[in-house]
């Protein structure tokens, strides 16, 4: 899959920071990943760090695919409203999703602060009302998650107007956010994992798949065989290629980052992510060195010639989308482009044994706008199911619930 288009701004600013080998022999290991993205990286991270024997084999360069496109905001909110999820799976369990949430953005805090320099920033998150109508969902939703002990408060127009320069009815604002450079963040753990002994493997597509009761073995493009006790495939939206069922819808977003800003421009959007409640929804995010990276436009385009060919007036319609909310701002894309994303019916991620390929085969599809939390979140869950424990999200972010 061509999953980007245009000048996604972390591979140009850090290049090809690692060079990682392909794979050219036969290899046995205990846990097989297949991907090396950030999703991959986290969870064999993850993995290697609790004693497990692990290999990432990626079929492009290390981080290529979808991490060079996203625009890593790390939010414990889900695209799908606590409400909504609340009616779907009950409240106590929408909950537990929100503040796992919540909870794998400090994770990714205390991983990040073992890395270096991966532009990681502790941030706020201001979801604003889009039009009058959607105030009163908007506060019922900030009224439930309070209830769950989420720290928020509401914010009214004239406060967004003073502290943001926005142009908003009103505003939800919570204190867990966070901001990282995906790219980065993807190549040090990888580089760290294979200094510690763990094979990492890029340009090695893995070809076909097949699971026993025992053993799965995987084959690469050039006929090489992997055999290992258990593998994870997290290869992000080509996951989708190793099942039957249609789990997900692929979209494509887009997005531009400026050149630096002067701080008086950016005031408090240098400290605060900025999304809203209309569907597609425009979002902001700073870099640490005081850009603006701006995202929207959904399209259900996922044919490669045509998302190159709307990189660009793409990139015009958010200026004129952000320009209409912060008449203040002026702002010029430096570099824009595009990149595929999934969407569940219900926002939430996939982890776990498809029953297509049995329980050796695990699967980590951390999609929807918090990927990255997801993928957090997925580590951890996918760990506890290897080593045979427990986990309170491992029912409701598997292929056991149901989606209407």
């Amino acid at each position: 899959m061509d999953l980007k288009s245009g000048y996604p701004f972390w591979a140009i600013r850090n290049g090809l920071m690692h060079a990682f080998p392909r794979l050219r022999e036969d290899l046995d290991c205990e846990i097989a990943v297949i991907g090396g993205g950030i999703s991959g990286a986290l969870i064999a991270d993850e993995l290697a760090a609790h004693g497990h024997d692990v290999a990432v084999l990626e079929q492009r360069d290390i981080a290529w695919g979808s991490t060079a496109a996203s625009t890593a905001l790390l939010q414990y909110e889900i695209d799908t409203h606590l409400v909504e999820l609340s009616q779907r799976y009950g409240e106590p369990r929408a909950a537990l999703a929100y503040r796992a949430c919540a909870a794998a953005v400090e994770r990714l805090g205390e991983v990040a602060a073992d890395l270096r320099g991966v532009d990681f920033r502790r941030q706020r998150s201001l979801y604003y009302a889009s039009r009058a109508g959607h105030v009163p969902l908007l506060r019922e939703e900030a009224a439930l998650r309070a209830r769950h002990g989420l720290a928020l408060r509401w914010l009214g127009a004239d406060e967004l107007a003073a502290d943001y320069g926005l142009r908003a009815p009103g505003a939800i604002l919570s204190d867990c956010a966070a901001a990282v450079d995906p790219y980065r963040m993807t190549s040090r753990l990888l580089a760290r994992l294979r200094r510690r002994g763990a094979g990492v493997y890029d340009r090695t597509r893995i070809q076909t798949l097949h699971a026993t009761s025992r053993k799965v073995e995987l084959r690469t493009g050039e006929g090489l065989r992997v055999r290992a006790d258990r593998v994870v495939v997290a290869a992000g939206y080509a996951g989708q290629h190793w099942i039957d069922q249609s789990l997900a819808r692929n979209r494509s977003s887009y997005a531009f980052v400026t050149d630096p800003l002067d701080g008086d421009d950016l005031q408090a959007l240098g400290e605060t992510l900025v999304w809203e409640s209309a569907r597609p929804y425009l979002y902001l995010r700073s870099t640490g060195d005081g850009r603006l990276v701006v995202g929207g436009c959904d399209d259900a385009i996922d044919l490669p010639a045509r998302r190159d060919r709307r990189v660009q007036s793409r990139a015009q319609r958010l200026v004129r989308q952000v320009q209409r909310r912060f008449p203040r701002l002026r702002l010029q894309p430096a570099f824009a482009w595009a990149g595929t994303f999934a969407e569940t019916a219900d926002g939430l991620p996939w982890f776990g044994p498809h029953p297509q390929h049995g329980p050796r085969v695990l699967f980590a599809m951390a999609y929807g706008g918090n990927g990255i939390t997801y993928s957090m979140i997925g580590a951890e869950l996918l760990r506890a199911r290897i080593e045979r424990r427990a986990h309170p999200l491992a029912r409701l972010f598997s292929f056991e619930r149901t989606v209407g």
